[in-house]
């Protein structure tokens, strides 16, 4: 019992590190708006919609819903502080309609949230249902946010060329879902291991088609626009 629990912790820290450097991976894109005081072209929703993950994930770590769970509140407590510094960022250099588009999207988060955890205490009495109805939640939304890579496959078949697929990326995302499914798995937790079974999954398609189209990638043939729009949407898949 002791070697399981001690073999969860040690792969729940590698987890924590590598998500920790996929937080870190917008970093680039939020220094440069810094540096041109503006956000052009790039799209703050991926920020946002991670906020609403980390903050799901945190509430289902606490003792009180799943226990035992000490490693997945450190993560995505960590993730949800920097996606903040993120939106915030974004809500300073960007034009108005973009600050209000912002402003409603964090409001109606806080109000979900706050309705989700009232009703989670309210009416839930033991971390069994507490575990189940929050985790059914975080399922959901790493769906769909798994699902965004999506786009940019298609674009990667379309095109026949991964430049806008960045490998390291692409790796990062495999191992990351393949270290929280041994997590999930060494104290069988579904509500972990069903999204990062599709993490896993993804991250080897995408390593797929790096294979099959790294050789009819023209990497000279530069199209800015189209390159932000891309890594907008890859980045969406890190929480």
């Amino acid at each position: 019992m002791t070697d399981a629990h001690t073999a969860r912790t040690v792969v729940g820290v590698i987890g924590n590190v590598i998500s920790f450097g996929l937080f870190c991976a917008p970093i680039p894109t939020i220094v440069k708006i810094w540096k041109m005081k503006s956000v052009s072209e790039f799209k703050p929703d991926p920020y946002v919609a991670t906020v609403l993950n980390c903050m799901m994930w945190t509430f289902y770590g606490l003792p009180f819903v799943q226990p035992d769970s000490l490693l997945v509140i450190t993560i995505n407590g960590t993730g949800l502080f920097m996606e903040l510094v993120y939106v915030t960022i974004f809500f300073i250099f960007a034009t108005s309609p973009i600050r209000r588009r912002i402003t409603i999207a964090m409001v109606i988060e806080v109000i979900f949230m706050t309705v989700v955890i009232f009703c989670t205490l309210y009416f839930l009495h033991t971390t069994k249902q507490r575990s189940m109805l929050i985790g059914i939640l975080c399922i959901v939304f790493n769906v769909v946010m798994y699902a965004a890579p999506l786009t940019v496959m298609k674009l990667v078949i379309k095109t026949k060329s991964v430049k806008y697929m960045p490998f390291f990326l692409s790796l990062a995302n495999l191992t990351n879902g393949v270290v929280w499914l041994i997590y999930a798995c060494l104290k069988f937790d579904p509500y972990i291991l069903v999204p990062n079974s599709l993490g896993a999954l993804s991250g080897i398609i995408q390593l797929i088609l790096y294979a099959i189209y790294y050789k009819t990638t023209n990497w000279n043939d530069e199209d800015d626009h189209d390159k932000r729009h891309s890594n907008d949407e890859i980045e969406l898949s890190q929480a």
